[in-house]
């Protein structure tokens, strides 16, 4: 008889999945010693990822609002072996508020795993294909080329190049995911993944595809190697038009996308070139490249048109380092939120966050950007409203409404200069 038949496990968690009580039962079941796993595991551990991403919120929402949850499901065991298992859910609670929840596994050995494995829907499975990516964050990098392309519409001397646009549009958003999960697979290699338990999902922490199994670290190094190329692919007909500019140019880009985690560089963990960084490539560089792409010209003034959208990428990049703060401090990954500190970072938000609105009106007033670009400014309540949550909740969970805002507010600002930019041409 499988010695785990007869085992009862008992796991608590608190509101972000993370393990606070493992019993003897659990650790029978599912191979894990409690000290693996208690305070650096989350229960997603031991489900398969697709089942997390589909079916775990509702059940957790079921066990909230009925007070339990039951079901009869697939499970993962350290060794990756499935087992099926009966679990109940419920929440848990102290002095009457929720503080996380409590699982009861029982397995069913005499059940074949595959026969309770919850249905997958296929949105569900082109969803964990975006988080694998982490797709969601392509507006750092759309919006500024978007935005390039206009302002060389409406200034530009000749008919508007539109291959041209496609072709960098695509390479830039191959050049952008292959970026994400080289980042993410050296972030794994790091340790800053297992160290990293304070995330909100899903704008910190990394993707975790490879906690969730969904891809494993060979798959993330291969599948960030065909997007590099399929980038390529897309610059060969500009390079071909343009020569060896255009190249240098997205060289510089991937080269910095690559060592923003990789070794020996590894330019996040350097006391701000990570920031420097993440400001250029979704900034200034994009503009230039972007411009430089469509007109063969290697034109100073598209560089410092990508002022106001890199300070807001990096904005967004800077206030979603608060909750990796621990993980990242653990691990060396000394960015400027972990060497300034979680309290003093509010301030550093605060200017990068105005800085942009800053940098908007400075163009305006150099004349690199028409009046019109002036809409964007509207936004600045918004920002002003960021800035306000990340001070009163920097240490909470509910600065998850100011890192989403941030994210929002970067391609609102984009779209507003957009607007603006035709409408002050027209």
């Amino acid at each position: 008889m499988n010695s785990t038949a007869s085992a009862k496990s008992v796991i608590t968690c608190d509101l972000e999945g993370r393990i606070e009580t493992f019993s003897p039962g659990a650790a029978e079941l599912f191979g894990y010693a409690p000290e693996e796993v208690i305070g650096k595991k989350r229960v997603s551990l031991f489900s398969p990822g697709l089942v997390v991403l589909e079916h775990i919120e509702s059940w957790l929402k079921t066990a909230v609002e009925q007070g339990q949850f039951e079901t009869r499901t697939q499970f993962l065991r350290k060794d990756g072996s499935p087992i099926a298992c009966d679990i109940r859910i419920t929440p848990t609670k102290k002095d009457g508020q929720q503080i996380g929840y409590c699982g009861v596994t029982i397995p069913v050995p005499e059940v074949d795993p595959q026969t309770v494995m919850p249905p997958i829907s296929v949105m569900t499975r082109i969803f964990a294909a975006l988080v694998i990516m982490r797709a969601p964050f392509l507006s750092a990098s759309i919006f500024p080329v978007v935005v390039a392309g206009v302002w060389l519409a409406y200034n530009g001397s000749q008919a508007f190049p539109w291959l041209n646009f496609w072709l960098t549009l695509f390479g830039v958003i191959f050049l952008h995911l292959s970026a994400n999960v080289f980042n993410d697979y050296f972030d794994g290699k790091s340790g800053a993944d297992d160290a990293n338990n304070d995330y909100f999902l899903p704008f910190s922490g990394g993707s975790r595809s490879v906690e969730l199994g969904l891809i494993t670290p060979k798959g993330q190094f291969r599948l960030a190697t065909i997007l590099t190329g399929f980038a390529v692919v897309c610059g060969i007909p500009l390079v071909m038009q343009y020569g060896a500019a255009i190249a240098q140019v997205g060289l510089l880009g991937a080269l910095l996308g690559f060592f923003y985690t990789a070794p020996p560089l590894r330019l996040i963990a350097r006391r701000g070139l990570g920031e420097l960084t993440i400001g250029l490539c979704f900034g200034p560089l994009l503009t230039l490249g972007t411009v430089a792409a469509l007109s063969g010209q290697i034109d100073m003034n598209a560089f410092w048109m990508g002022l106001p959208l890199g300070l807001l990428t990096t904005g967004i990049l800077w206030i979603n380092q608060f909750p990796d703060y621990a993980g990242d401090k653990a691990t060396g990954k000394n960015n400027l939120v972990v060497t300034l500190g979680v309290s003093a970072s509010r301030f550093g938000y605060a200017g990068i966050m105005l800085g942009a609105f800053a940098a908007v009106i400075g163009l305006v007033q150099t004349g690199l950007f028409n009046s019109g670009a002036l809409l964007a400014c509207l936004l600045l309540p918004m920002a002003l409203h960021s800035i306000y949550l990340c001070f009163r909740d920097f240490q909470k969970r509910s600065l998850i409404t100011a890192n989403r805002n941030t994210i929002i507010l970067q391609s609102l600002v984009s779209l507003m200069l957009v607007a603006g930019l035709i409408m002050g041409s027209a």
